[in-house]
């Protein structure tokens, strides 16, 4: 019991910062400078913290029910932590793109920067690995449709007809997630099987009760959300007036849900199981399309205030370079460093263009 609370000193330690985050913030806004930045930077550090603590639990539910439910409680828990996030982001300062801008970066997060990595780390140390290639397939589908409907055909939508477009965004995009699901999880489970062995459960030591993690997942996204609070006061304190890229926040969000996976699917690479990677990055990818515009365009439907989802052409024109990327890279059923490099090579670019307040 002893060894599986000190387990969770994160979360505790999450805890304690908010409650001096709450007392510190209005004297950090009107102080500025370091003492708000270390705030921020106390509080991001908080956040991934609890973020690793989620992904942990998930992971060792993901052990326990094996593929695909594994990578679907990871991809589900991140995309939790970042819906989270990013609600309480819009309650801040007017930013009708956060919310794009975010999907967007999580995109080049999870496809770009997942992939890249893992297919580097795996062909360095396997020279090339292998994977279904029916669930990349199944995924790359699912996706290019979820992006044209929730993120391209907005841009030709005029104004006096958002509402009903958004409404039949939201109700198309359930029922794609509610068919992905039943056909990832009965009819095709054996798409997005791995042959390669699991990981003992040797990170669960305690051997806890399923319905702990879950309990102790949840609650983690609830702290989440109170330490979000207090980052969105922050971070509009902190970018008023500053030269920093518009889209840092976004970024931010995409960041911090996103880097527990990034060592999830680095170590699966490292362990010869691709499948475990594709799962991650283009399940995350579908995940965050599917599940995060719905619960956008319904805050948008509920507050009679549009949002804007549609792509700049920048984004478009990246966006259109990591699909083909991908159809090219993930046709064979294996991949290699080079392909990595090549989505890497992406990723920096996208960075890039950020910093130089481009994107």
């Amino acid at each position: 019991m002893r060894l599986a609370l000190k387990a969770e000193t994160p979360i505790f330690v999450a805890g304690a910062v908010l409650a001096i985050g709450i007392a510190l913030e209005h004297g950090a806004i009107e102080h500025g400078g370091f003492m708000l930045w270390g705030l921020l930077g106390l509080i991001l550090a908080a956040i991934i913290g609890v973020a690793f603590r989620i992904s942990h639990h998930a992971e060792v539910l993901a052990v326990r029910w094996g593929e695909p439910y594994g990578t679907l409680i990871l991809t589900i828990a991140a995309v939790s932590v970042e819906v989270v996030i990013l609600v309480v982001l819009l309650q801040g300062a007017p930013n009708p793109t956060l919310a794009r801008d975010t999907v967007f970066a999580a995109l080049m997060l999870d496809i770009n920067g997942i992939l890249g990595i893992a297919a580097i780390i795996g062909g360095l140390k396997h020279g090339t690995t292998r994977y279904n290639l029916d669930s990349a397939n199944s995924f790359m589908a699912m996706l290019i449709v979820a992006i044209g409907i929730g993120m391209f055909i907005p841009d030709f939508v005029p104004d006096e007809h958002w509402k009903a477009y958004s409404l039949f965004s939201v109700g198309t995009m359930v029922l794609m997630y509610a068919a992905f699901l039943r056909l990832q999880t009965v009819e095709h489970r054996t798409f997005f099987e791995h042959v390669a062995a699991v990981d003992e459960e040797a990170h669960d030591t305690a051997h806890s009760p399923s319905w702990l993690h879950v309990a102790i997942m949840v609650g983690a996204i609830v702290l989440v959300g109170l330490l979000s609070e207090v980052l969105s006061v922050l971070l509009d304190a902190g970018l008023a007036g500053s030269d920093l890229p518009k889209s840092l926040p976004a970024v931010l969000v995409a960041l911090l849900s996103a880097s527990p996976e990034i060592l999830t699917a680095a170590r699966a690479a490292a362990a010869n199981r691709m499948q475990t990677t594709v799962n991650i990055a283009l399940g995350a990818s579908l995940a965050t399309v599917l599940l995060t515009l719905p619960v956008i365009e319904g805050i948008a439907l509920l507050t009679d205030d549009r949002i804007v989802m549609a792509l700049t052409p920048m984004q478009g024109g990246m966006l259109l370079l990591t699909m083909l990327a991908v159809m090219n890279n993930l046709h064979n059923g294996e991949t290699n460093a080079i392909e990595g490099v090549s989505h890497l090579a992406l990723f920096f670019a996208f960075a890039g263009l950020v910093a130089i307040g481009l994107l």
